[in-house]
C-alpha cells in the first residue's frame, strides 16, 4: 500500500484544488490541524479511491494524494479509512 504523500509534495493544482475547497466548506482550524496530524502519522492509502472521516469534515482521495472535502451528510466513495 502506499503512503498519503506531504502537502509540499502534492501537484499543484491538486494542492490549490484543496485550498478552495478548504474555503468553500468553512473547514476550520481545528479540523485542519486534526487532519495534519493524521497525515504526518504517514498512513498508508489504497491504490483506489479512499475516504476519511473526521467527524465535522471528510477528505477523499486516490493512491497517494487526497483530491478533495466533502462536509459531514456528503457521501463520500472509496474504502473507507
Amino acid at each position: 500500500m502506499p503512503k498519503i504523500e506531504t502537502w509540499n509534495r502534492f501537484p499543484p493544482d491538486v494542492r490549490q484544488h484543496l485550498i478552495d475547497r478548504m474555503r468553500d466548506r468553512s473547514i476550520s482550524i481545528a479540523d485542519l490541524n486534526q487532519l495534519r496530524v493524521w497525515i504526518e502519522s504517514n498512513p498508508d492509502v489504497p491504490e483506489g479511491e479512499w475516504y476519511r472521516d473526521f467527524g465535522s469534515f471528510m477528505i477523499c482521495g486516490q493512491g497517494r494524494y487526497p483530491k478533495t472535502f466533502l462536509l459531514r451528510g456528503q457521501l463520500a466513495k472509496g474504502e473507507r479509512l
